[in-house]
């Protein structure tokens, strides 16, 4: 290689090396200033560009697609714990702590997947945003049918670490998703024991594949 070339390829290294730390603060600014109402419309708008490529998407190419929006816009730790409560989950060990929040994620991934498989002339409006007790924020949103019906999406954030924006419960036509989950699993948790309820999470993601 000629010297002129080595120089000028020198250059180039070292600049990609100065720049790449200011890539990474930009990126990471980007993703830990969104507001509430950006984290909201951000998944929704994902999901909508999920329905309409229908079933030229797989359920697994689908589920590639949705699963890091989901993970990201979610604060699945908190929920899962917040479903199980704070002096059940205190009793589990750290395996089967990891063990509920890696199903629960899974499911839930597996449920967006699922369900928002086609597209009808939907869109997801959002109505407003405002404040909750405990720091928490409350979007409202409307998903709007072809036909003019309307499901009401209302999402509840908090902030990770005094960062990150992310859901953690919806309320579909003001119906807490939190709240029915708790009952269900403690339910199984008293009846039936914490195996139990694992073996459930797992079967509901095998049929939401099948379906």
């Amino acid at each position: 290689m000629k010297a002129k070339q080595t120089v000028k390829l020198i250059q180039w290294i070292l600049i990609g090396v100065l720049l790449w730390p200011v890539a990474m603060v930009s990126a990471a600014s980007d993703t830990t200033s969104k507001s509430p109402e950006q984290v909201v419309h951000h998944l929704q708008t994902s999901l909508i560009q999920a329905m309409r490529q229908g079933s030229r998407l797989s359920y697994q190419e689908r589920l590639d697609f949705l699963s890091p929006i989901i993970t990201q816009s979610h604060d699945f730790d908190l929920i899962i714990k917040t479903i199980l409560g704070a002096t059940y989950w205190a009793q589990l060990t750290q395996e089967q702590q990891n063990l509920i929040m890696n199903t629960f994620r899974q499911l839930s991934v597996a449920t967006y997947a699922g369900q928002f498989t086609h597209h009808e002339g939907e869109q997801f409006e959002i109505i407003e945003q405002r404040a909750l007790p405990h720091d928490q924020i409350l979007v409202r949103s409307q998903l709007v049918k072809s036909d003019g019906g309307i499901v009401n999406f209302d999402y509840v954030l908090q902030q990770v670490d005094g960062l990150q924006w992310r859901i953690v419960n919806i309320l579909f036509d003001g119906v807490s998703d939190l709240a029915i989950k708790r009952r269900e699993y403690r339910a199984i948790l008293q009846r039936d024991g914490f195996s139990a309820l694992v073996e459930m999470l797992k079967e509901k993601i095998t049929l939401t594949r099948q379906n």
